[in-house]
């Protein structure tokens, strides 16, 4: 199986710069964080649709010839996948339609709609057979949310602008859901400074990805047992595309737990001033519990979250819990 190279994602770099932000390196705490080079936050969160995922939907617009795209795009997306290209069917100036589980945050299907797409709701087992209906009926290109070789490329210049930001960096902390983001940053930071370590995050509740990393297979687990976890970005399985890059490049993955999680958000709203959404911050979680020694930069993927949500993570304290319980 190929994989993606270092070049193919500085290509994607020059193609996505019209439409992708070259979001900053933001220091947590002070430099004494870890006690050696201190903690960076990569807030992707600040991208047009609030989160990475337009780096890798508008490459891949933007690779395929003209002819195909004026005949328009599907996806099927938990929420991001779907406003990235939404977003980038917009600026091309081509239909899209994006298959949305219906147990997806208003806010996002929302933003997705006000974009110009057609947004289908159906249950989150349906998501891929729905869109590949679509796309023989109406004769348009699947834009697939991972498992594709130019949204790799894309997702993958993020790691591109951490070593260039941190080149020192000793560990890079990136959540995993389908693997698209952890496959591309991977490839690129291992590319330019081998010996920094690339660890993948996800919930404990949607843990396959670390399970399948242990036993050096694709592990599979239920949609409905992946479904429990608040990070509802994080509900896909990685594809074989982005496995294999995964057991190529990444050293580790890790699980938090959904009270990691909640208070990861709080912590960033307060103390970091970022508005970001649970799956976006399970890289921090991460970095919160295990405290790894070095220059430590941590992807925040994505601020989409809906507002009562995110008001009642706030308002915990920091040790997580909930002070309207007593």
């Amino acid at each position: 199986m190929a994989l993606v190279t270092i070049s193919d994602i500085r290509s994607a770099a020059g193609l996505i710069a019209p439409a992708a932000v070259r979001t900053p390196l933001l220091r947590f705490g002070d430099e004494g964080w870890d006690g050696t080079g201190g903690l960076w936050l990569k807030p992707e969160s600040l991208q047009p649709v609030g989160a990475f995922k337009v780096r890798g939907a508008y490459h891949a617009l933007a690779r395929l010839p003209e002819d195909v795209r004026a005949r328009g795009v599907v996806a099927y997306s938990s929420g991001n996948h779907a406003q990235a290209v939404a977003y980038a069917a917009k600026r091309f100036g081509v239909p899209a339609t994006i298959v949305v589980p219906d147990t997806a945050p208003r806010v996002k299907v929302e933003a997705t709609r006000a974009l110009g797409a057609e947004v289908v709701l159906v249950p989150m087992a349906l998501r891929e057979s729905r869109a590949a209906e679509l796309v023989a009926s109406l004769g348009a290109t699947l834009i697939p949310p991972f498992d594709h070789p130019d949204v790799i490329a894309g997702q993958g210049t993020v790691g591109l602008e951490v070593v260039a930001d941190l080149p020192d960096v000793a560990t890079v902390l990136v959540p995993v859901s389908g693997g698209g983001l952890l496959s591309g940053v991977a490839t690129a930071v291992k590319a330019l400074s081998p010996g920094t370590r690339v660890v993948g995050v996800e919930p404990e509740l949607a843990g396959d990805a670390a399970a399948s990393f242990r036993a050096g297979s694709l592990v599979r687990w239920p949609p409905a047992d992946r479904a429990r976890t608040i990070a509802d970005g994080l509900r896909a399985e990685p594809s074989e595309l982005t496995f294999a890059h995964i057991r190529a490049y990444v050293d580790d993955v890790l699980t938090v737990s959904e009270e990691e999680i909640a208070a990861a958000v709080g912590r960033l709203a307060r103390e970091a001033r970022l508005v970001v959404e649970p799956s976006g911050a399970v890289a921090f979680a991460a970095a919160l519990r295990e405290r790894p020694a070095g220059p430590t930069a941590v992807v925040l993927s994505g601020g989409n979250v809906d507002p009562e949500v995110f008001a009642e993570l706030v308002r915990r304290d920091p040790s997580g819990a909930d002070p309207r319980r007593g």
